[in-house]
């Protein structure tokens, strides 16, 4: 079973239903890791802050002022 590194808790992923890029929570702190790969299955924390969208979204804006 995988552990949370952020709290240790264990989180209770079923690598049979979950597909690379999908993004689990930790049930205790609330944490997102993205799925990176299934077997044996990988995860990485989803940074909080601006993505991609929003980033292009915004150089769109400042280049018609």
């Amino acid at each position: 079973m995988t552990s949370c590194p952020e709290c240790e808790s264990d989180l209770d992923i079923d690598v049979e239903e979950v597909d690379e890029g999908d993004v689990v929570a930790c049930g205790e702190c609330g944490t997102e890791y993205e799925v990176v790969g299934v077997d044996p299955l990988e995860l990485s924390k989803v940074e909080e802050g601006i993505d991609e969208d929003e980033e292009d979204y915004r150089d769109e804006d400042e280049e018609e002022e």
